[in-house]
């Protein structure tokens, strides 16, 4: 990688370590150290997710006039201070204040770092990029949880408020490694805005005119649904109600599935590198499709507590490898996708599906996996096999780089897309590019 590379890649790192201190604490920290009752927490939690689906539908226009490094340097600054003033809120109010600007700060970063390694990457060389990072962010994630977990005490708020200071100061370090980034300009912006004076044409309307694109944000909600919607949600309450292990037990599966991203990540790197794109997310159903199987013969099963245990670590397990089959396809295909002048665009309308499966996934699953366990598992057995199907589908609408960026000949950092049927109508006859 080079320098910007490096330094983007180590400043979310840092980031995610932050979050690692305080993610799997919240809840105990507003209801119980803060005594404001689960009612209070579940309020927290969710405005938490919420600020994101308010935030991001403004993210991509902003991203893409003023650039991904102010963005992300003022989104640091606001999430710096949200956790903060969460870390000192002991009312109600304060905290479900201090909770929506966290996750306004956290939810705007996402884009703006993955706009970041697009305009630092080419073709050869962005699906690395960010299979680095989502190995690096997992690896801040579990460290961090495992760092915080030794400082937290319940009887001492002084603990958490601890916390989230770290937490606040690293999302400081992002903003302040990130500055000095030097990003470049692309030829191929140069290029759009020179032709008749004016800015690219983009928004939401040619966005929704790209078919791919479209169906690689249904795909993206699916995935999300099926998956990280129901890790601390539905699983949960499947795997405690219905496979009857202990709670303790679910620190271990997701101790197990972040082994697993950060043991497997780069082994799965060089295999899915010379493949198609869309034939890995489509192998991704499948695994988990036979990860929520093992779930279902945990909790229907008639096997031993033994056994059924192993089968929820094994599910949780197969998960984290379906994750790392996706970290390095899903979001370079994103960017692949997008004009240049839409870079910033296209990633915050992904990260608003995400954020809207994670919203949704707990009030689907959670009451499911309390309760419809049979059901549970059927319907995401489904949801999983969805998943293959609507990829292969996907797969028909990208182009060959597009699905297989090995099979381009000569790296560039013009990329090669389909574009929205809105663009293609204006985009005159094609002129070689000499590099």
């Amino acid at each position: 990688m080079g320098a910007a590379l490096r330094r983007i890649q180590l400043g979310s790192a840092l980031s995610a370590f932050g979050l690692g201190f305080t993610v799997p604490y919240l809840y105990v920290y507003v209801a119980q150290v803060r005594d404001l009752g689960a009612g209070t927490a579940g309020v927290v939690l969710a405005v938490f997710a919420m600020a994101a689906l308010a935030v991001l539908p403004f993210t991509g226009r902003a991203i893409d006039r003023r650039g991904p490094l102010p963005v992300l340097i003022v989104a640091s600054v606001v999430a710096s201070l949200g956790a903060a003033a969460l870390g000192f809120s002991s009312q109600v109010t304060a905290s479900v204040l201090s909770a929506a600007v966290l996750g306004a700060g956290t939810a705007v970063m996402q884009p703006a770092l993955a706009t970041m390694l697009v305009r630092c990457s080419d073709t050869s060389t962005r699906t690395r990029a960010f299979a680095m990072q989502f190995f690096l962010q997992n690896l801040g994630l579990g460290i961090g949880g495992l760092v915080g977990g030794q400082i937290v005490d319940t009887s001492r708020p002084a603990s958490f408020t601890l916390l989230f200071l770290i937490e606040a100061v690293m999302f400081l370090v992002l903003g302040a490694i990130t500055a000095t980034v030097r990003m470049p300009r692309t030829a191929a912006v140069v290029t759009e805005t020179a032709a008749d004076g004016s800015a690219p044409r983009g928004g939401l309307r040619v966005l929704l005119s790209h078919r791919a694109m479209v169906q690689l944000c249904v795909l993206g909600f699916v995935v999300f649904f099926a998956c990280y919607g129901q890790f601390e949600s539905g699983l949960a309450a499947y795997g405690t109600e219905a496979a009857g292990i202990q709670p303790s037990t679910l620190g271990i599966a997701l101790a197990a599935n972040t082994a697993v991203i950060v043991v497997a990540q780069f082994v799965v790197l060089r295999l899915v590198e010379r493949r198609k794109r869309s034939r890995v997310i489509a192998s991704v159903g499948l695994i988990w499709a036979f990860a929520w199987i093992v779930a279902g013969y945990a909790g229907l099963g008639h096997g031993s507590q033994t056994m059924a245990t192993a089968a929820m670590i094994s599910t949780y397990a197969l998960f984290g490898l379906g994750e790392a089959m996706l970290s390095p396809t899903v979001a370079p295909l994103v960017a692949d996708l997008a004009p240049e002048s839409m870079v910033g665009q296209y990633n915050s309308a992904f990260a608003l599906c995400k954020q809207l499966a994670l919203a949704v996934g707990p009030a689907v699953g959670g009451p499911m996996g309390a309760s419809l366990h049979g059901p549970y598992i059927v319907t995401f057995v489904l949801f999983s096999l969805g998943i293959t199907v609507l990829a292969l589908r996907l797969g028909r609408q990208l182009t060959p780089v597009q699905d297989q960026p090995s099979l381009a000949a000569v790296p560039s950092r013009v990329v090669a897309v389909s574009l929205p049927e809105q663009a293609q109508a204006e985009v005159p006859a094609p002129v070689a590019v000499v590099h």
